[in-house]
């Protein structure tokens, strides 16, 4: 048994099971780089950064983002070195696989499955508080049970008591009442549930629909920001960033619940608390089954899309804090309530147009991503393969693990609130990474001679820098997502020795090796 959980799955294998992939090799190096795009840019900018500068950072939420840069600039080298000479579907799970062994490479994928069906979620809950916003633009209007979960519902009444704006919120839904059953009350956000079912219904259908639809949406959004930062800068109050580190202190929400916010730790705290919309980059590692010339056009994508990214991150955080003090940002719809504030009603229509094509974007990635990694581990026989490996006879997509994906994600999204899907997904992130940097390092020493299309430079200083920027990241986080995610490993662990461990493929290959002996 000690030596399958350490076995390391050879090169070699992968290598075959590329050449014998029936995963169409649709996508160039601008496909995945725009895939890069269309997962990096959604969530950072349009949802989390009106609550990283609320809650976190402050005005310096911009230098959050140079720091989970930095992070992510190291761990993507690493992840450009794997991918370059190990081009197949699951990511940061194959590289784990070939490097350090199965059971590590069990712990990292399902890591992976937490990390994408979270981010997913937690988009899908960004896009239903922009798409409210856009609809009262014209007057459209739900009720409030209708458009959140039920604890967001209730923390939005609390919140408008305490501020003495309750009857601005009444403007906002048709109705503010929650219904009850028994004495519970009751809400459910149905748009985010009817987004991620629409999503997966494209997914279904193949990559190469899913990749058009996404490449529309990213070319929409790009120009949008351009719109904000230009347009913004114009109306940005240089005051509004003094002082631009807060002192450190406590931050309170409208229900009470507090922790730790500002100063330089209050900066790495934003950076840990944004890092999730970084993840498009290890997207793009998913889909190396599917790209055209994989050594090449991969490691562009990854570092393309990283770049270009974080740049446009770095200048939306400065003109939001600009244009709004941090204190008075809203964290629904920030951005587009940033513009309302100065009365630019034309922005705000464009904006929330923008922020609804972008988040569809970053679904559309998220799941896609998923149900790849899923798709490699059944190949391995770790989890089922007539369930996540299956493909369509038509479309030639693993549509079962489409469809079920879709269902959970798409409960989890109508009935968390999406700080707390959020967290759990900075946590899973930043632990993919810190496991790739030490596992292209460990693959550098002991298969120095191996060919390597992309080699990360100065390995000894980007490897270990990797794991300390984005270790350190971790350690800023609450211990509630420490707990969150040691639950998730046990449970994983579970169905490791409880299914995995007994169905595995290269298990039966060692049992056949020792048998001939």
């Amino acid at each position: 048994m000690s030596n399958q959980l350490w076995q390391r799955k050879p090169v070699e294998h992968f290598e075959a099971e590329m050449r014998e992939s029936k995963l169409k090799r649709v996508l160039g190096k601008f496909g995945l780089t725009s895939l890069g795009i269309g997962a990096i840019i959604g969530a950072g900018i349009f949802v989390m950064t009106g609550v990283g500068a609320k809650e976190y950072a402050g005005p310096a939420l911009a230098l959050s983002f140079v720091v989970a840069g930095i992070g992510c600039t190291f761990a993507a080298l690493c992840y450009a070195e794997f991918a370059s000479f190990l081009p197949v579907e699951g990511s940061a799970y194959a590289y784990s696989y070939a490097t350090v062994g199965e059971l590590f490479a069990w712990i990292i994928g399902w890591d992976l499955i937490l990390e994408y069906g979270m981010a997913a979620s937690a988009v899908a809950v960004g896009w239903s508080g922009y798409l409210a916003k856009f609809l009262l633009l014209f007057n459209i209007k739900f009720p409030l049970w209708l458009m959140n979960d039920v604890f967001t519902a209730k923390e939005l009444v609390a919140d408008a008591v305490n501020k003495g704006t309750l009857s601005t919120l009444t403007t906002h839904y048709s109705n503010i009442q929650l219904p009850s059953f028994m004495g519970v009350d009751l809400a459910i956000n149905l748009p985010a549930l009817l987004i991620i079912w629409l999503v997966t219904a494209i997914l279904v259908r193949g990559i190469k629909q899913a990749s058009g639809t996404n490449n529309i949406m990213v070319v929409v959004k790009v120009i949008v920001v351009l719109f904000i930062i230009i347009v913004g800068a114009q109306y940005i109050n240089t005051a509004n960033w003094t002082p631009f580190i807060p002192e450190r202190g406590t931050y309170t929400d409208a229900m009470g619940g507090t922790h730790k916010a500002f100063g330089l730790l209050g900066i790495v705290s934003g950076a840990a608390y944004i890092f999730f919309a970084y993840i498009g980059f290890d997207t793009v590692s998913t889909h190396a089954g599917e790209a055209k010339n994989p050594q090449k056009d991969v490691p562009f994508g990854i570092i393309a899309s990283l770049v270009i990214s974080t740049i446009l991150y770095i200048l939306v955080a400065l003109v939001l804090t600009g244009m709004v003090p941090y204190k008075e940002i809203d964290i629904t719809a920030p951005i587009a309530a940033a513009f309302g504030a100065h009365g630019l009603g034309f922005a705000v229509l464009i904006i929330s147009i923008a922020a609804i094509a972008g988040l569809t974007s970053v679904i559309i990635v998220m799941l896609l991503g998923q149900s790849r990694v899923f798709y490699a581990i059944s190949k391995d026989g770790l989890i089922s393969k007539k369930i996540f490996g299956e493909l369509h006879s038509k479309f030639r997509t693993p549509w079962k693990a489409n469809i079920l994906i879709g269902a959970v994600v798409s409960l989890i999204a109508a009935f968390t609130p999406i700080e707390g899907i959020s967290k759990m997904v900075n946590i899973g992130t930043l632990l993919a990474f810190v496991l790739v940097s030490l596992a292209v390092w460990i693959m550098r020493k002991k298969e120095p001679n191996r060919m390597r299309p992309f080699r990360a430079p100065a390995i000894w200083f980007v490897a270990p820098m990797g794991i300390l920027f984005n270790l350190g990241m971790m350690l800023t986080l609450e211990w509630q997502n420490w707990a969150r995610l040691f639950v998730w490993l046990v449970v994983g662990l579970l169905i490791y020795f409880m299914y995995g461990r007994k169905h595995s493929v290269l298990a039966k290959i060692l049992l056949e090796e020792k048998q001939k002996q």
